[in-house]
């Protein structure tokens, strides 16, 4: 037995000095960074340095509050389309499935660059299609990048776009492991439709319902791609700036890397608070 564990982590050897040098030790070293003054040379231990600015900067607070924002309207909206789009792929009166699943997936396969070029497209003020599609219905065009809240909703229409079709087909698997014998059962006493949606397939699907919010959460308290692409960079005036908008800026732009250590650290550990908090409150009761 000694023998065949000695031979296991010896086939795991390579992975895991991989993983120490370019993982572990990474996150080691930027817990590590920031508690150091690292706009000085050389740098200096300084404890309070990084994270005192973090509780009085004004920026990491409308970072924050934007992240914070984009996550209780735009995860909540994405997971109930994406249990629609199950239910609706899951029914037998769909023709063509296997399509409309590839379909609803293809997003996520789309470079982030690239559908972010074709949103700030089709969002434009002057020859966008949604303002074409406006005008046509006799609506005035609205100027999606100049205003905060316009622009802020273009953001969580094309996180939502991305990530619900890829949260759909994760649901449906959780859809297609409901035993049918449960809806019949419920058809023979003559529940409604309705009613074995909510009282039969919500309930069996919560466990995969937290999960993908768990995902969407963290995925969320990481968004940087769309509000750097799509709204130049947090515009207009920050007000879409995320906070991994702000560690960029803080990191790569003004190479303040204790400063942005610590931004991550807090993002990380927000990530997991509000996780816990999701798990706690939807636990089953015992």
């Amino acid at each position: 037995m000694r023998y065949q564990n000695a031979t296991a982590y010896r086939f795991l050897a390579p992975y895991l000095l991989i993983f120490s040098i370019f993982w572990l030790w990474p996150i080691i070293s930027s817990f590590l960074i920031s508690f150091q003054a690292t706009r000085t040379v050389p740098w200096r231990f300084a404890p309070t340095f990084n994270w005192g600015r973090l509780i009085g900067d004004p920026a990491f607070f409308n970072a924050l509050k934007n992240t914070l924002l984009i996550l209780v309207i735009q995860v909540p909206v994405m997971i109930t389309l994406a249990i629609v789009m199950a239910v609706l792929l899951n029914s037998p009166l769909l023709k063509a499935r296997g399509l409309f699943r590839f379909a609803f997936f293809a997003p996520v396969v789309v470079g982030e660059v690239a559908y972010s070029a074709v949103f700030r497209l089709m969002f434009n003020l002057d020859y966008g299609i949604i303002n074409k599609l406006l005008n046509s219905v006799g609506l005035p065009r609205i100027d999606w990048f100049s205003n905060v809240t316009p622009a802020m909703a273009v953001i969580m229409i094309a996180v939502s776009w991305r990530w619900a079709g890829y949260n759909a087909i994760i649901l449906l698997a959780g859809l297609q492991s409901i035993p049918q014998d449960v809806y019949e059962a419920a058809t023979l006493d003559r529940v409604s439709k309705l009613k074995q949606f909510f009282y039969i397939t919500l309930p069996l699907l919560k466990p995969i319902i937290v999960f993908c919010a768990v995902l969407s959460i963290i995925g969320t308290m990481q968004l940087f791609t769309e509000p750097f692409l799509i709204t130049e960079r947090g515009g207009p005036g920050g007000g879409t700036e995320t906070l991994g908008l702000l560690l960029y800026r803080q990191g790569f732009k003004s190479l303040n890397f204790g400063y942005a250590s610590a931004i991550a650290y807090t993002m990380a550990g927000l990530a997991i608070a509000i996780s816990l908090v999701q798990l706690w409150l939807t636990r089953d009761p015992k």
